[in-house]
């Protein structure tokens, strides 16, 4: 677990009070849609809190063990992510930022990289026929809703990255944690099938299996 768990129970505590750059141009993405909704000022507020302080993703660990599970994790999802990004440094940069806001969300980060592949087959600077961008398809509303209102920054790896786990943790806990639904949330498909079934058949192939151990 990493060092911002605290910030993580504060904005979930919160969220309980309301209702249930590569160079070049974007790259066309047909995934994203989120649904502009009214928000009470107190989810306003813990999803505000929650997007801020983009501190480096480092990981910390309680222990030697959770950073060798860490690094067997990121050298088996880095040779999965290989044809898709050829950069070892780029590999590193971007699965280290998803481990790193997955955890702090509270999220699986297989469902995370089984979402960022269907949304935007990770890139970078997709933008989707409704506008959303980058790799977990945030839409720009998100920005001026939680954010400091600059759209933009969505295209940077970091902040696309938390907002959208962010967005998704928002989702799960006002579908009272039915993931199905969740999903279709972000999406905007509540409530049909082929997104979330989409991300659930992607989201195996990012599935982490720890090596067994001899005795």
């Amino acid at each position: 677990m990493n060092g911002s768990g605290s910030t993580r129970r504060q904005w979930l505590v919160a969220l309980g009070a309301g209702p249930a750059c590569g160079l070049g141009l974007p790259a066309a993405a047909h995934a994203g849609g989120q649904i502009e909704e009214p928000l009470v000022d107190s989810v306003r507020s813990a999803l505000s809190a929650a997007v801020i302080d983009l501190a480096p993703p480092e990981p910390i660990f309680a222990s030697t063990e959770g950073r060798i599970t860490y690094l067997r994790w990121l050298g088996t999802m880095s040779e999965r992510l290989r044809a898709r990004k050829t950069s070892w440094e780029q590999r590193r940069d971007f699965l280290q930022t998803v481990w790193y806001e997955s955890k702090r969300a509270g999220l699986d980060e297989s469902l995370v990289l089984g979402l960022i592949q269907v949304e935007s087959a990770f890139r970078k600077f997709a933008v989707s026929s409704a506008g959303a961008r980058g790799y977990m398809q945030v839409m720009p509303f998100w920005s001026r809703l939680i954010g400091d209102g600059d759209a933009g920054k969505l295209f940077h790896l970091q902040t696309n990255l938390r907002f959208g786990c962010v967005i998704l943790r928002h989702y799960l806990d006002r579908e009272g944690g039915d993931l199905y639904m969740a999903l279709g949330r972000y999406n905007g498909s509540r409530g049909r099938s082929p997104y979330p079934s989409a991300v659930f058949a992607n989201q195996r192939h990012w599935k982490f299996q720890e090596p067994a151990r001899s005795t």
